[in-house]
């Protein structure tokens, strides 16, 4: 946000325009923000996806959903098919994520692709994927955090190898809630609990935004080492009362109590 407000004067064409203000929106929709779209269709895709975070029924984000299929039917621009995929994916709708993105058009629509593959769990077409980023740009952050991704997929034999890209990565842009979020996961799949833990009360502490990925792996963390996960549960619920895991949770929750009124015992 700061480097869009230094260039917001220098002359640009009508097209760097659009995208230097999809970058803004995409910040302030990273920072848990409002957006407020705009005239053209990658704007309103933005304004969509914000609707979508805020919408607090089925129905609701349902609606988001349509929507955001009218846009994409309007407009099969590069931006639009990106924030779509990202909308539909979190919806569960894989298939129509992927057909969205398949094309690989740029760098970003290649990054989703991992993505979609790894949440498939096909780690060899995700690894095709990774390749096309490498061709496009070896050296991008895209493409290391894409193989973050991938090598952490494999298990504990390939985790191992995400250490020296992360903290690369760290030591150059400085930490963030999605690099400390990484070297957890990386710490857990390798047995080091402690450790993931210490990265993740890191992240806790040092930014200030609520981050349900961080309050996740920290119920994973505690769970491992036996300690109360109760507070960042209340944490996570309340804070993300809409997120798939809090959905689940519940779900899970009211079935076991109703399978538990079968064994009451009478007094």
């Amino acid at each position: 946000l700061d480097e869009a407000k230094k260039i917001a004067r220098r002359p640009m064409s009508m097209e760097l325009k659009a995208e230097r203000e999809e970058f803004i929106q995409r910040a302030t929709l990273a920072l848990g923000q409002p957006v407020i779209g705009g005239d053209t269709n990658a704007l309103k895709a933005l304004a969509i996806t914000y609707k979508y975070s805020q919408a607090a029924t089925s129905d609701a984000k349902s609606a988001a959903i349509d929507e955001m299929k009218t846009v994409l039917a309007s407009d099969d621009s590069t931006s639009v098919q990106l924030f779509a995929a990202q909308l539909f994916l979190t919806h569960g709708l894989t298939k129509d994520a992927l057909q969205c993105v398949h094309h690989a058009n740029n760098m970003e629509q290649a990054a989703m692709c991992v993505q979609i593959h790894l949440k498939l769990d096909r780690i060899d077409l995700a690894t095709k994927s990774l390749n096309s980023l490498r061709h496009m740009d070896e050296d991008a952050v895209l493409t290391s955090l894409s193989a973050v991704h991938i090598a952490l997929a494999g298990g504990r034999s390939t985790a191992s190898d995400t250490h020296h890209s992360l903290n690369s990565l760290s030591e150059q842009y400085g930490p963030s809630p999605l690099l400390l979020n990484l070297m957890a996961c990386s710490y857990c799949t390798q047995g080091e609990y402690v450790e993931a833990e210490t990265r993740l009360l890191e992240c806790k502490k040092e930014f200030e935004l609520p981050n349900a990925d961080t309050l996740i792996n920290l119920i994973v963390c505690s769970q491992f080492l036996n300690k109360d996960t109760s507070s960042y549960v209340a944490e996570l619920k309340e804070g993300f009362p809409t997120h798939p895991y809090c959905e689940a949770l519940t779900r899970v929750e009211g079935a076991f109590d109703r399978e538990s009124l079968k064994y009451r015992v009478k007094a």
